[in-house]
């Protein structure tokens, strides 16, 4: 069995999976390219972390999560700008691990508003600041701190950057080498500009990493969990990748999905699905690589793998 060669298993979507098993599962399906966690990291340690990822034979495209760097207290702020140091270490030694192709790549969730606090602007402004201490760290190691946008549902509690354009905003001051941005799609679908800051970010050679994954509907209680399987939701996914691609990203795709249904699954089903559903994207294969980015390919058909009842894995029942 095998993958699209630049997916890559971001391993939320198997949440679950203890790192040797994420690592298996992943083998197994014929994907070549993991994301990682630092909590699966951090629970065997990562010189073992480190052993594990070599022996498996994968890339890896990046290490979520730093970030959380809006804590207004002195305190605070300093404990957390320590953590994000060695979140960059953890990011450079996995890199280093993984197999010929993989990525230093460090994610960073902004945080949200500390309590009770409602200035967005001056958040933002924190985490901006907290950036540019954590940058001479992080081009000493070789890594690249990727700022996420988060859909601006979660700008009080998780992301207060909740658009590509203020993510580009944030990492401008600073050199693309090592300060960049994610665009995932479940983030950033929603926003008229996004096209426009997707270019604006290829241009600037900030594109660190491209996340993929789909908005579905009804929203599940819980909104951490809304994202469902690429293909069975909303995103005009080809047309982002297009997008993306247009813009000069060369990089691995990771698949990062948060579902339960998805995580109550065994490991390796759920990764052999998002495989198979990784077409739904309109990624170019090798042997249509010569072609451009922007050929219109047409949006798969919204089918997909179901559990035993016959639900489609990415939907809730209304």
């Amino acid at each position: 069995m095998s993958a699209h060669p630049r997916l890559s298993l971001n391993q939320a979507s198997i949440k679950y999976a203890p790192l040797q098993e994420a690592l298996t599962a992943t083998a197994e399906s014929g994907i070549t390219s993991i994301g990682l966690w630092r909590e699966p990291v951090a629970e065997v340690g990562l010189p073992k972390a480190t052993e594990l990822v070599a022996a498996s034979g994968l890339r890896v495209s990046s290490l979520c999560r730093g970030g959380f760097i809006t804590a207004s207290d002195r305190a605070a702020r300093s404990a957390a700008l320590d953590e994000n140091r060695r979140a960059i270490d953890e990011t450079a030694a996995l890199a280093h691990a993984g197999a010929e192709g993989s990525a230093a790549v460090l994610v960073l969730v902004a945080g949200g508003l500390p309590d009770r606090d409602t200035d967005l602007r001056g958040a933002r402004e924190r985490a901006q600041d907290a950036i540019g201490h954590l940058v001479e760290h992080a081009h000493g190691a070789g890594v690249t701190l990727a700022v996420e946008p988060m859909h601006p549902m979660y700008a009080a509690d998780r992301g207060v950057i909740s658009t590509l354009g203020q993510a580009l905003d944030i990492a401008e001051p600073f050199p693309a080498i090592t300060v960049g941005v994610v665009v995932d799609a479940f983030h950033i679908w929603w926003d008229p500009e996004v096209f426009d800051q997707i270019a604006r970010a290829g241009a600037q050679g900030r594109i660190a990493s491209y996340q993929v994954n789909d908005w579905i509907t009804p929203l599940p209680a819980d909104s951490l969990l809304a994202r469902g399987v690429m293909g069975h939701g909303h995103i005009d996914l080809p047309r982002l990748t297009q997008a993306v691609l247009a813009a000069g990203y060369t990089g691995d795709v990771e698949v990062e999905i948060f579902n339960q249904q998805l995580w109550d699954m065994p490991y390796q089903q759920a990764a052999s699905l998002i495989a198979a559903q990784f077409d739904a994207i309109a990624m170019p294969t090798p042997n249509t690589a010569h072609c451009s980015p922007l050929t219109a390919v047409p949006t798969p058909a919204n089918h997909g793998p179901t559990l035993a009842t016959g639900t489609v894995i990415t939907r809730t029942s209304k």
